[in-house]
């Protein structure tokens, strides 16, 4: 078992990364940013100037805003500062009524709202709102994570982290899923319970593409069948379906984004339902799968051209192995099955269609674990795969993080040629 400091440190890390959001992160971080900005003005903004980095814009230029049937950042900063509450921290615009957003909506149509690229930074994750009335000014400063104020002038040293993260590996997820006290880490059912409550609330609606609703007819049926594995594909488009949409549906997010929060927890749901295991069981497959892709992400940083399914379904394959009865041997195997199928995948964007992309890596995500429980890894000798998992792992994040820059460049390029925000 993990000693006492340690798991205290990871349910920490947890705690921080594993938080409830409404929409996609990166609108409602800028959102978020504004309110902060606003409250520190004192009075309502007559001009917002949003300075952001190039992967907030990507990430921002095409998703749905909750509650609002519009996309994109101009309705999302209106409201930030209308009636935003930065307390609120990623849920900033949960206190949105029919009246606040036609106010948000004359708002946008005054122009009163400039958005640019913040210049000269190397930061990914980068929000700075400046507001301003009469001559009255405020600004606020996120980086680094999607609800991290830092100060002007402070992004040379400041530390992003306000937890002492600790270095992880993928024995040390998987010991501490599989040995921590159960008390110590139920809470993490609270994913289950907002997440597939996203997939249910979904089908009341039309959201983004209807992939989820999709699956679940009877002509896809006849495709799919009416297994495990169409179910998990389901619940798990039908959740991402909703949230691009712009349902006003809250979701618990994983390394800051909700997709990711929702691909590693519904396919592991879904499993452990059909499969009848046990709620100690889901519990550890959960928490194995969340850590799993916070441990990923560690070395990948939080916003990057590799898809975030990538990463959240490694913990989804890994949590659905563990509930097959795989041990760490089969689990470091579906892991080394999902990095020679899916690195590579690039993001291109928060949008309707990111549900396409889950589906991808959750179907990904099951093939791995069937192909470990019958002893089945790719080898060394193949690809960017390496005996050793964390290896491997580290191969992927470098493929990310570094060599993939260019490639972002160029889908930040090929965007904003289209649109502008």
């Amino acid at each position: 078992m993990v000693n006492k400091e340690l798991r205290e440190r990871i349910i920490a890390l947890v705690h921080q990364e594993v938080v409830p959001a409404i929409g996609c992160t990166e609108p409602m971080c800028v959102a978020l940013c504004t309110a902060r900005a606003t409250e520190r003005l004192g009075c309502r903004p007559d001009r917002i100037e949003a300075l952001l980095s190039a992967n907030i814009i990507k990430n921002a230029m095409g998703v749905g805003i909750p509650g609002t049937g519009m996309i994109g950042l101009p309705i999302a900063i209106a409201l930030g500062a209308l009636i935003g509450k930065s307390a609120y921290q990623l849920e900033v615009l949960k206190d949105l009524t029919p009246e606040a957003l036609a106010e948000g909506k004359k708002y946008v149509e005054e122009h009163s709202i400039v958005i640019k690229q913040k210049e000269n930074i190397s930061e990914k994750l980068y929000a700075e709102v400046i507001c301003t009335a009469g001559d009255k000014q405020a600004t606020a400063i996120i980086a680094g994570s999607h609800t991290h104020f830092v100060d002007e002038g402070e992004m040379q040293t400041v530390d992003v982290s306000s937890v002492d993260e600790p270095a992880l590996n993928l024995r040390l997820v998987y010991d501490f899923a599989t040995t921590s006290p159960l008390d110590e880490i139920d809470f993490i059912l609270e994913a289950r319970t907002l997440n597939m409550n996203a997939a249910r609330e979904s089908l009341k609606g039309n959201y983004g593409h209807n992939l989820g609703k999709t699956i679940d007819r009877p002509l896809s049926k006849g495709i799919f069948g009416n297994s495990i594995y169409s179910h998990i594909i389901s619940r798990t488009a039908s959740a991402c379906d909703a949230r691009m949409g712009g349902a006003m549906i809250p979701v618990m997010s994983n390394s800051g984004s909700g997709n990711q929060g929702i691909c590693a927890t519904n396919p592991v749901c879904v499993y452990a339902k059909e499969n009848e295991n046990t709620e100690e069981e889901l519990i550890r497959a959960l928490m194995l799968s969340h850590l799993t892709a916070i441990y990923i992400k560690q070395s990948l940083g939080t916003l990057s051209a590799l898809c975030g399914c990538v990463v959240a379904s490694i913990g989804s394959s890994c949590g659905i192995t563990y509930l097959m009865g795989g041990d760490y041997e089969r689990i470091c195997y579906s892991v080394k099955n999902m990095i020679a199928n899916l690195t590579g995948m690039i993001c291109d964007g928060a949008k309707p269609a990111c549900s396409l992309k889950i589906t991808s890596g959750v179907s990904t995500a099951v093939l791995s674990a069937l192909l470990a429980m019958e002893g089945k890894c790719v080898g060394s000798s193949e690809g960017i795969v390496d005996d050793s998992v964390d290896k491997s792992i580290h191969n992927l994040t470098s493929i990310g993080a570094d060599a993939m820059i260019k490639t972002d460049d160029m889908v930040l390029n090929i965007m904003t040629s289209k649109q502008m925000c």
